[in-house]
């Protein structure tokens, strides 16, 4: 838990696959916030966290199950505004003495509210419309409002969408305020952390920045740091933040397993040695990776494999410096989450070649993560404030097993390098052509499929590759990003006539749903 030294929020999490939107959207507006599961947080806690906000989540199950879950009592007998959102809604009116209901229909999607009465909550909405968009997703209805409540807005389906107990500031909302589909959803949740709560949004990253120093210095003392550097922004921006605070003591290790993208290597060891004068040591490791992975094609062994060899790699390194107390990694608040999800934290098994868990025993050395606090956009932000030149931090997310998890069936050098040359491609194309930063997230993946065709007068029989690109503007939900068919085209001519091995490229239109955390 964050030390005491801002205002801060508590979102109470019912299992809502969006409950980290939340987060992110008072982030945005300079409110420390945390998660907690609903059946870890109790009155102790609650002294101890001292929310000046709570949060009550959505989640997928329905009040009227038995032994659904349920806010503590202790929430509502802390003297601060509670907000509930959803299943949010629906606990605290069967809590404080209302009804719920399953309901014989069901209001999923888009819907519009209209204004019942004014209230504080939804300042800023319907200056222009009669009506405001937001998004429901509910099966059952409040039937009877507990008492002291009153309705402040209203939609077809929902005759209670917003609600609120003006003496006690208890508010509640049926749809859901965290997501892009409700437009106005971010203006809500800051009516209600700024107007309601009187929060003044004093969390900034300069402000992270000096408290994770004085975090890191107090935990390591004149330890000795190692910190596995895995190329992409999050270890980077950890490394860089973690040798700001203890200088030498910090040593990185680069383990080049043989499946980054073009140049990857030289640009990660340039940064560090040479920019930051920061002490790297490179293992070329790919060899030891590539004959681990020989024959796998299982995709959930592959990361396993991959996960362990790095561990086997960092202790060696560890032992080659004369031994390490701390091991630093970039883990972020999405794995911490779901890690501890009141649903059971599908993180571990999402990211299972990350150690959200923590370490080995054998290991005999305590994780050091800075940014266990912060969402991927935050972390950006964060190497902004560092320094990190900006071509680096606004790089595309790379995970750690790299091209492993884009080359569906077994691994080997020659698929890798295929892969990689028909990425650099795609992705200088992307950057030729003013898109790299339109998109969230672009790369290639190798089919394990082969086609026919034909190429001058001979007959082929090569391989198929996939390109991706969506966008996105929170990382949860994600759409395909509508290239014009003159870049695609031009990106297959190149990728045909310059990479061998390849004969076809297809552009993969798929969408990322709600709630998941990686996109591979």
């Amino acid at each position: 838990m964050a030390e005491q030294k801002h205002e801060r929020a508590l979102i109470i999490d019912f299992g809502s696959q969006v409950t980290q939107l939340i987060a992110r959207r008072l982030r945005e507006s300079g409110v420390y916030c945390e998660i907690h599961p609903f059946n870890k947080v109790d009155g102790a806690f609650l002294t101890s966290y001292d929310p000046q906000a709570v949060i009550l989540s959505g989640g997928p199950s329905s009040v009227t199950w038995e032994d659904s879950p349920r806010a503590p009592k202790e929430v509502f007998e802390l003297d601060v505004p509670v907000l509930g959102i959803c299943y949010g809604q629906q606990v605290m009116m069967e809590q404080l003495g209302g009804r719920v209901e399953s309901g014989t229909s069901r209001e999923f999607g888009r819907a519009f509210i209209e204004k019942v009465e004014d209230d504080k909550l939804l300042d800023g909405l319907f200056d222009t419309d009669a009506e405001e968009q937001v998004w429901m997703s509910h099966g059952d209805h409040v039937a009877e409002m507990a008492p002291g409540f009153k309705v402040i807005a209203k939609s077809p389906g929902a005759p209670v969408a917003a609600i609120v107990d003006p003496d006690r500031d208890f508010y509640a909302t049926q749809f859901h305020v965290e997501v892009v589909h409700t437009p106005k959803g971010a203006q809500i949740l800051r009516n209600f952390t700024h107007e309601i709560a009187g929060l003044k949004g004093d969390w900034t990253m300069a402000a992270y920045r000096e408290e994770a120093i004085e975090k890191i210095r107090a935990q390591v003392g004149t330890g000795r740091v190692i910190c596995g550097l895995s190329g992409g922004v999050d270890s980077s921006v950890a490394a860089v933040l973690i040798h700001e605070a203890i200088g030498s003591q910090l040593t990185c290790v680069y383990v080049d397993h043989g499946l980054m993208r073009m140049n990857e290597s030289e640009q990660v060891v340039t940064l560090f040695r040479e920019h930051y004068n920061i002490p790297l040591v490179h293992v070329d490791a790919s060899d030891l990776f590539f004959g681990e992975l020989d024959g796998v094609s299982d995709p959930e062994r592959k990361r396993k494999i991959i996960g362990k060899l790095f561990i086997d790699v960092f202790e060696e390194e560890a032992k080659k410096i004369g031994g390490a107390d701390f091991l630093a990694q970039g883990t972020l608040y999405p794995d911490v989450i779901e890690s501890v999800s009141a649903i059971g934290g599908p993180s571990v098994t999402i990211k299972s070649h990350h150690n959200v868990g923590g370490l080995p025993e054998r290991m005999n050395m305590q994780l050091v993560e800075p940014l266990r606090d912060l969402f991927k956009d935050e972390v950006r932000a964060l190497g902004r404030e560092l320094g990190l030149p900006d071509a680096f931090i606004g790089r595309h997310p790379f995970p750690g097993p790299g091209l492993a998890i884009r080359i569906p069936g077994e691994i080997t050098r020659e698929k890798a390098d295929t892969l990689r040359k028909a990425d650099a491609i795609y992705l200088e194309e992307l950057r030729n052509g003013g898109l790299y930063d339109q998109i969230w997230q672009a790369f290639a993946v190798l089919l394990p499929v082969n086609t026919v065709g034909v190429m001058g007068d001979e007959r082929t029989y090569e391989n198929v590759l996939a390109l991706r690109a969506v966008t996105s503007t929170d990382g949860m939900t994600a759409d395909y990003f509508p290239f014009e068919h003159d870049f695609l085209g031009r990106v297959a001519t190149r990728i045909i006539n310059e990479v061998k091995g390849v004969n076809r490229v297809v552009y993969d239109i798929t969408s990322k749903p709600p709630g998941t955390i990686e996109w591979e």
